[in-house]
């Protein structure tokens, strides 16, 4: 049924809740927390869990009172409850927990090389529950051994539009609800294709939020060491916003959603979604800047949609002129989906000309390998990575490619565009 149909006949029917999808949520629930046992908390960093043990003692400080579970307290896990909220309990916590089995849920973190779940609320604690009465779901899955790279100064850096990357939770401020879920075996797609790219850093276009691309990180590429998740609420109604996932520590990070500039025919407009930029200090290299972009697409009126995308692309390029007028050897590199080809006013508004034109990149690639946007009958390159000069300086020749792949084949109607760059 067409989208705006089927939300007329809920709204005609009086049908408020949110209607599905699919049959089950793509990826686990946000608050399905891993049932573990206090011996395991260690290899649970940084997860949602529910902790399963007994307190074989209790220690009250001045600040603080903690439920241990094993004589050696000081290298195992251990719950911590602030001196604030023991008045939220019906008793001490020490004497209310001191010798009892206990299941307590929180985030597993670290503290002084140690496991710890900090707690507030009294639910958060049961009394008489043991592993044997944890749900059988979801499966516990401990970190796994994150990939290493090494220091030598070269990275690889990608751009990727996920195909919209939606959850199944309806956002009250956002049209989320006329975008279906990501179905599962298009998230499986998406991940394999990443870990196939095997990139430092990636820019991804067509994400919902924050947290569940965190949660696709976390589900199914726990492994590849994407410890840094950059996201900020762009202005799209529909909610879809630019993001960088990166190995490489992250620094300073800007949002531009909020600028004001005229369109192509000089009206008063914002980026549609956003122009973000991360500053990228990777151990063993220099510094570079990852800015992400997703211009208007064509959909709808042409020459309306046109006009969005060269207001767009102007003001990106008196960004970058602003940028290297103050440091003509400012790195940076501009990824995304401009939804236009290299010879479009858009593009050759954002290259620019003379010594700060920025450069594609992607010269020496087959022309029947320039394809980033694969569905037919549309199949062509809208999607790059361009490079301030200082950048282009640190191109590894013949890096740049697009890895060809289709909705069934990778999970997204857009090819991942990769290059790498040497940066000692």
């Amino acid at each position: 049924m067409n989208v705006r149909l089927r939300l007329a006949v809920c709204c005609l029917l009086g049908i408020t809740t949110s209607w599905a999808w699919a049959d089950t949520p793509p990826l686990p629930a946000a608050d399905a927390a891993a049932q573990i046992s206090w011996e395991d908390a260690a290899k649970y960093y940084n997860q949602d869990c529910t902790v399963y043990g007994k307190v074989t003692q209790t220690k009250t400080l001045q600040r603080w009172c903690f439920l241990n579970f094993d004589a050696d307290y000081r290298t195992t896990f251990t719950v911590a409850i602030p001196s604030d909220c023991f008045d939220n309990f019906s008793e001490s916590p020490a004497s209310l927990f001191d010798g009892k089995e206990i299941a307590v849920t929180g985030r597993v973190v670290e503290y002084k090389g140690k496991p710890e779940i900090i707690v507030c609320k009294p639910a958060k604690i049961v009394i008489g529950k043991t592993l044997a009465d944890a749900p059988a779901t979801p499966a516990a899955t401990p970190n796994a051994p994150v990939k290493k790279r090494t220091s030598d100064g070269t990275f690889t850096i990608a751009s990727y539009n996920a195909l919209n990357l939606f959850d199944d939770v309806d956002n009250p401020y956002h049209g989320d609800e006329t975008t279906p879920a990501k179905p599962r075996e298009q998230l499986e797609r998406l991940a394999d294709t990443i870990r196939r790219i095997d990139a430092d850093v990636i820019a991804l276009q067509e994400v919902e939020n924050r947290g569940y691309l965190e949660r696709f990180v976390k589900a199914m590429l726990p492994d590849m060491g994407y410890a840094h998740t950059v996201l900020l609420e762009g202005n799209d109604y529909r909610g879809i916003d630019v993001a960088i996932l990166s190995r490489l520590p992250v620094g300073p990070v800007t949002s531009y959603r909020h600028l004001k500039f005229p369109d192509g025919n000089g009206k008063p407009m914002s980026f549609r979604r956003d122009l973000l930029r991360a500053r990228i200090e990777p151990e063993g290299g220099l510094p570079f800047d990852v800015f992400v972009i997703h211009l208007k697409s064509k959909g709808g009126d042409s020459a309306r949609s046109l006009a969005i995308r060269l207001g767009e692309a102007r003001e990106v390029h008196k960004i970058f002129e602003d940028i290297l007028a103050h440091d003509p050897k400012a790195r940076f590199v501009l990824c995304g989906d401009y939804n236009d080809t290299i010879d479009s006013e858009p593009l050759k508004a954002i290259l620019g000309s003379g010594e700060t034109k920025m450069t594609t990149f992607f010269g020496s690639l087959p022309e029947a390998e320039r394809v980033s946007y694969n569905k037919e009958p549309y199949r062509t390159m809208i999607d790059f990575i361009l490079g301030s000069p200082a950048m282009a300086k640190a191109y590894i020749d013949g890096s740049y490619k697009i890895v060809q792949g289709s909705v069934t084949s990778s999970g997204s109607d857009h090819n991942p565009v990769v290059a790498r760059f040497n940066l000692k």
